[in-house]
């Protein structure tokens, strides 16, 4: 008779501290295609970007930044894929684990169907990853992905 509280407590603390790492675990990771060019009069930058302006101005050398596509996507188990496309580009994220430091992704990049870039980085939780991408008209694409 003694067995069945033990198990229901069992049960219980299984259930409770599932939840916990299922909460601590659930990252949401934001995924932007921008470009970034010049201009004489730069719109205001994008929600999504403003913790990060004076780094990319200092970075790329530009003044203007526009999210052409994006993606939020909710981590639960560090092993998600999703994609952030605009009209001719898409980035494809595979996210293959997860942990308290961050994630490890392999990350495609496509022009229309073309592949253009295709590479493994460490997205960390404490810093946004940037990767500059080619050149498009008078600007650069850049890849952004933050943990919000």
């Amino acid at each position: 008779m003694q067995r069945r509280p033990l198990l229901l407590l069992g049960l219980w603390l299984a259930l409770i501290l599932g939840e916990a790492v299922s909460a601590r675990a659930s990252q949401t990771v934001w995924s932007g295609l921008v470009i970034a060019t010049n201009v004489a009069q730069p719109d205001p930058i994008p929600a999504e970007l403003a913790r990060m302006e004076g780094t990319l101005k200092e970075l790329f050398g530009y003044n203007q930044f526009k999210v052409i596509g994006q993606s939020r996507k909710s981590l639960v188990t560090g092993e998600e894929d999703w994609l952030a496309q605009s009209k001719y580009f898409s980035l494809h994220v595979d996210s293959k684990s997860g942990n308290e430091s961050g994630y490890v992704l392999n990350l495609k990049l496509f022009q229309e169907k073309n592949l253009l870039l295709e590479t493994d980085a460490r997205l960390s939780k404490a810093s946004p990853l940037v990767i500059k991408g080619p050149l498009v008209g008078n600007g650069q694409l850049l890849l952004l992905l933050v943990v919000q």
